[in-house]
């Protein structure tokens, strides 16, 4: 989840204090099945008992299948660590206990690109991960045009083969591999034939440099042909209860082709956590932060909006437990191949979105909610114009390009 400054009102400093009391008498207990002692000090002390808030202590975290690829059922996003767009950026040494943290609660995938930043997000994952490489999956991606001279990216994209080769070479030493296990195209860029592009990452694959093909926010057709050249083991789209764009033939698609969906940002870049409102200020010393001039987070939008979190609020309070858990589980319950990756620099927030994975709908209260979700018009674009144009894009064929 990531950072902001709210100004509460009432109703929402009641929800909070409910929000903070869970998270200090509850959220502690995630961590039973790596710290049983002090799960059981908890009990002895009064804390409340497991409820469905919190994974069971004895089991270990689930999983799920993209594609071939098996892992946790919840990922991590690490953009926000330390790329600037939405918190202070923060340290490898202070941002490493937090993904040792994840590991220890069973976390497997976790997600980068040289992009974030750029290259320092690389720097941090590849530096955190190293003493774990043989227990996670790391994913980045390739595809934006960075000097790599002065860091500058020039707001362009570029997957010619050669630079998609570059940019693995360089991503490897970063992130201190031998093999990147799932090498995403971060865009399509709309002057090469995807047939090169997949043609590239195959010839990596056997070369030992990739293990696993990826697209991100793909035209389906596009991806239909990247598919047939090299099977793409994921699509990482924006999915969640605030942009449910995936659900207009993108799931279709990729369960007729059996690929997974990373879904990212799916609290909504923090709305739905139910700490934002009209009153929220972003922006700090040292970032920019990139919701400043998302059109869904403008005061008219965010008011606007907040009738989803109302919704989430009610349910919450039925399941015992949070906006976010909810929010999350109900992603969860789509598809048994989605795998979302909430990104945050908070260890409890790390505990409450893992919490998610033990609140469940039934298929009755999955209708209610569905029923309620359909009456809510959400205003705003998902994203501003330039990036939008960039989601859904269709690479040309061959010939075409020069056509």
């Amino acid at each position: 989840m990531s950072k902001a400054r709210p100004q509460r009102g009432d109703d929402k400093d009641a929800f909070q204090s409910e929000r903070r009391g869970f998270m200090t008498a509850g959220l502690g207990l995630v961590a039973m099945s790596v710290l049983p002692a002090a799960a059981a000090a908890a009990t002895a002390t009064g804390s409340p008992p497991l409820t469905a808030r919190t994974p069971v202590a004895d089991q270990p975290l689930p999983t799920r299948k993209l594609g071939t690829l098996e892992v946790s059922a919840l990922g991590l996003g690490c953009m926000s660590m330390n790329s600037g767009n939405y918190n202070p950026p923060r340290t490898v040494r202070e941002m490493s206990p937090l993904i040792h943290a994840a590991i220890d609660r069973g976390i497997t995938y976790f997600d980068t690109a040289e992009a974030y930043g750029p290259f320092i997000n690389e720097e941090l994952v590849g530096e955190a991960l190293a003493p774990f490489r043989n227990r996670v999956v790391i994913a980045t991606k390739f595809g934006f045009d960075i000097d790599y001279a002065t860091g500058r990216r020039t707001g362009g994209l570029n997957s010619r083969p050669e630079h998609i080769r570059a940019v693995v070479d360089a991503s490897l030493k970063r992130l201190r591999l031998d093999s990147i296990d799932l090498l995403y195209q971060h865009r399509v860029d709309p002057t090469v034939p995807i047939e090169d592009v997949a043609g590239t990452v195959k010839d990596l694959i056997a070369e030992g440099k990739v293990r696993h093909f990826g697209m991100s926010e793909p035209g389906m057709q596009t991806l239909r042909r990247a598919h047939a050249i090299q099977p793409v083991t994921a699509v990482q789209n924006e999915y969640s209860l605030l942009t449910r764009d995936p659900e207009n033939g993108v799931l279709d698609v990729l369960q007729e082709l059996d690929i997974g969906l990373v879904a990212w940002s799916p609290l909504g870049i923090g709305f739905l956590a139910g700490g934002i409102d009209e009153n929220t200020r972003f922006d700090g010393p040292g970032y920019t932060d990139y919701r400043l001039s998302n059109p869904r987070f403008t005061p008219q939008n965010l008011k606007a909006n907040h009738v989803l979190v109302d919704l989430l609020r009610t349910w919450a309070r039925q399941k015992d437990a949070t906006p976010a858990q909810i929010a999350l589980a109900w992603l969860l319950a789509q598809r048994p191949w989605i795998v979302p990756i909430p990104g945050t620099t908070r260890l409890s927030h790390l505990d409450e979105n893992l919490g998610a994975l033990a609140v469940h709908f039934t298929t009755d209260e999955l209708a209610q909610f569905d029923a309620a979700l359909a009456h809510i018009e959400i205003h705003g674009e998902r994203l501003r114009k330039g990036l939008l144009d960039m989601s859904g894009r269709e690479a040309p064929l061959r010939g075409a390009q020069n056509g």
